[in-house]
C-alpha cells in the first residue's frame, strides 16, 4: 500500500510516500510540515527512508525522520550529507510488500532514482515525470534536458504498458492510464 503523506499539505514539500506491508519505508521525507506525525499517526516504526533525489523539498525533513525512528537513509549517492546507504542503478529494494528496481535517471538531479515493481505493477517517479506529460525541470543545478530524455526513455523501456500506478513527486498519483502520461512525457521532453 503505497499512502501520500504530504496529500493536502499546504507548504512547498513533494510528496511523501509511506509504503507499508512487510518493510515499512518512507520514500522521500519532504520538507516544511511534521512528517513525523503524519508517520506515527499510520505506523508503529519505520524499517527505512529511500531517496529518490536530495532536492531540498524531498529531505528537508530526513535528519527528523532519521531520529524520530532511528532508521537510515537509502540513496544513489552515499557521499551526499544524510544519505547512509547506496542504490546502485539495476539493485533490487524491498518497499513494502514488493520488490522494487532501483533505475538511475538522471536529468533532473544526478542522483535521481525510480523504483520500478513490475509484480506491484507501481513505478515511483520522483521528479521525472508527472501527471498529464508534464517532466522533472532541467533549469537548476545538475540539470540537462538531453539527460532526462535518456532517462524518461530508460524507464519507458522497462515499466510495462499494463503500469496500474504511477506516483509522482508533486502533483496527484496517477491510476488511470499511466502508461501513457510516461510516453506523453518523453515527447513532451522533446518539443520543449
Amino acid at each position: 500500500m503505497v499512502t501520500n503523506l504530504a496529500q493536502g499539505v499546504q507548504a512547498f514539500t513533494s510528496n511523501v510516500y509511506l509504503v507499508t506491508g512487510e518493510r515499512t519505508v518512507l520514500v522521500d521525507p519532504g520538507a516544511n510540515f511534521d512528517v513525523v506525525d503524519a508517520v506515527e499517526s499510520r505506523v508503529d516504526g519505520l524499517d527505512a527512508v529511500v531517496l529518490t533525489h536530495t532536492h531540498p523539498d524531498h529531505v528537508g525533513n530526513l535528519e527528523a525522520v532519521k531520529s524520530a525512528f532511528d532508521v537510515e537513509a537509502w540513496g544513489y549517492d552515499p557521499s551526499i550529507d544524510g544519505v547512509d546507504h547506496g542504490i546502485a542503478d539495476g539493485e533490487t529494494v524491498q518497499l513494502g510488500d514488493h520488490e522494487y528496481v532501483a533505475v538511475h535517471t538522471p536529468g533532473h538531479k544526478d542522483d535521481h532514482l525510480c523504483f520500478y515493481s513490475a509484480d506491484a505493477g507501481v513505478l515511483i517517479a520522483g521528479d521525472l515525470v508527472f501527471q498529464n506529460g508534464s517532466f522533472g525541470r532541467t533549469d537548476l543545478e545538475e540539470g540537462d534536458r538531453e539527460t532526462l530524455i535518456e532517462s524518461i526513455d530508460r524507464v519507458l523501456d522497462r515499466i510495462s504498458p499494463e503500469l496500474a500506478e504511477l506516483h509522482t513527486g508533486h502533483g496527484p498519483s496517477v491510476t488511470t492510464n499511466p502508461y501513457d502520461h510516461v510516453e506523453l512525457s518523453a515527447q513532451m521532453a522533446r518539443q520543449a
